[in-house]
């Protein structure tokens, strides 16, 4: 795959400055493989290695798609494992003021499309199917942290929409499952758009980006384009830099490696991590 990569860019490995891969969070066999292989690379080539987040790396997507686009600026993360506000203080400098305290936003959508029968990739195809459905057939609850107003809590909602299914089923009663995406679905991006929008009022940032897997949903980003029309600059990635992709792990390693962040040949991978803290 490097190989092809290298090929494709029309370059040489002798053109390239450095080694960047992914060591945190996530699946810890698939980052070691990543990670050991890239230790090797950087080895054999003489190249220096770069350590880098894979949260960041989707926060990185969007200089790829906006090159205008430079921080400070306030950052929804949407994703399968991860549900995050983010302030993005420079490239490399984050804090966190807003999580999931249970599910992710993506982990919420492939969940109640499993319970639907929806194939994999469960939340894409929701999408999909949600744009034909009524989004008022089913009224849904819009879950609030008390305390932390940032939070976001799926939890609740993934129960709710799961027992809605049982139930039918139950009584062998047909599911409408357009209709059940679509209510399903607005109740999950007003959760997300309302914290958010919040966040960006509270902390009086005008400049919001989205990121992440979950950002390539339609209806979160009608309603982005929607709500912050002449009030906040918005930008997302393109959708095929949405989901995991190598091209945004080179454009944050890239402010990575300015900011002087090189592992040495003891980097190891480490299956949680936060965004604001480093593990090397």
């Amino acid at each position: 795959m490097v190989d092809e990569a290298v090929k494709a860019a029309d370059c040489t490995l002798d053109d390239i400055d450095a080694i960047a891969v992914t060591y945190a969070p996530g699946l810890i066999g698939a980052l070691l493989v990543g990670v050991n292989f890239a230790k090797g690379l950087s080895l054999a080539t003489g190249k220096p290695l770069i350590p880098t987040h894979h949260l960041r790396s989707h926060i990185a997507a969007n200089y790829i798609s906006h090159k205008e686009l430079k921080p400070p600026f306030l950052c929804l993360v949407v994703s399968g494992g991860h549900s995050h506000i983010v302030e993005v203080l420079s490239y490399t400098d984050m804090r966190v003021i807003g999580r999931t305290r249970d599910d992710a936003a993506g982990e919420a959508f492939d969940k109640a499309a499993r319970a639907m029968g929806i194939p994999y990739p469960g939340g894409v195809e929701l999408d999909k199917i949600a744009e034909n459905g009524d989004d008022a057939a089913f009224p849904m609850p819009h879950p609030h942290v008390d305390g932390a107003e940032y939070d976001f809590s799926f939890s609740g909602l993934k129960t709710a929409v799961i027992n809605l299914i049982h139930n039918k089923q139950q009584k062998g009663e047909e599911i409408p499952v357009a209709d059940i995406c679509a209510s399903y679905r607005k109740a999950v991006v007003g959760c997300l758009t309302d914290n958010f929008l919040k966040a960006a009022e509270d902390l009086g940032y005008t400049t919001l980006v989205t990121a992440g897997g979950v950002s390539a949903n339609s209806l979160l980003r009608r309603e982005l384009e929607r709500l912050c029309k002449g009030k906040y600059t918005l930008y997302m990635p393109e959708k095929s830099l949405c989901g995991d992709n190598g091209a945004m792990v080179g454009s944050q390693s890239y402010y990575e490696y300015l900011d002087g962040n090189i592992a040495q040949s003891d980097l190891n991978a480490v299956a949680t991590l936060p965004i604001d803290q480093r593990g090397f």
